[in-house]
């Protein structure tokens, strides 16, 4: 299972993305636990709104962060939280 770059990317409904005012960070709440994410992870996954497929992801990164060549990072991390079942597409 690996990412279809020509898709849209949706956050899956049955977890939840969400600033963890203990921890100091942003974390994915779901049914069975919590998954703590890094600055970078979290800024990819508010992204994920099911109107913006993987290269409409890596443009607004790259622009906001003033940087090129993310794209083979965060099709990399999009494939993990794909497998993780944190995202979706259609």
């Amino acid at each position: 299972m690996s990412i279809n770059p020509n898709q849209t990317i949706s956050f899956s409904p049955m977890h939840r993305l969400q600033w963890e005012e203990a921890q100091q960070k942003d974390v994915i709440l779901y049914p069975e636990g919590m998954v703590e994410l890094n600055q970078s992870s979290a800024e990819i996954l508010k992204l994920c709104d099911g109107k913006r497929n993987l290269e409409q992801i890596v443009n607004e990164l790259e622009q906001k962060f003033s940087q090129s060549g993310l794209k083979d990072d965060i099709n990399n991390f999009l494939n993990v939280a794909l497998q993780n079942g944190w995202i979706q597409q259609p």
